[in-house]
């Protein structure tokens, strides 16, 4: 994971959970309107299980929930979302996973 890291993001560490858009923009997906009953593909998320397993213990979370919240972040960064840019994205990202949790981390 760590050399995925380095190679796709330019970070040099590990990391729990990386996303890879298949469509660069979201925005782009207004093409795929028009095939609204059609799957569309957002792009892949590798989640690190090792990290995850660790990750779980100092969330004092149960291993599936861990890989849930990690799924759940992969999936908003294939959206658009990125806590990255500024306190603001980060906080809107958070409320969302929580939403999508249905509960608090």
């Amino acid at each position: 994971m760590g050399e995925l890291n380095l190679q796709y993001r330019g970070k040099d560490k590990t990391t729990d959970v990386l996303s890879f858009p298949q469509i660069k923009q979201f925005e782009q997906l207004e093409q795929f309107e028009r095939f609204e009953l059609s799957p569309i593909p957002l792009g892949d998320i590798v989640i690190n299980l090792h990290q995850a397993k660790r990750q779980a213990k100092e969330h004092g979370l149960s291993f599936y929930d861990e890989i849930t919240w990690l799924l759940i972040h992969g999936l908003l960064h294939l959206l658009g979302y990125d806590h990255e840019k500024n306190k603001y994205h980060a906080r809107k990202m958070r409320e969302m996973e929580k939403e999508l949790l249905g509960a608090k981390k």
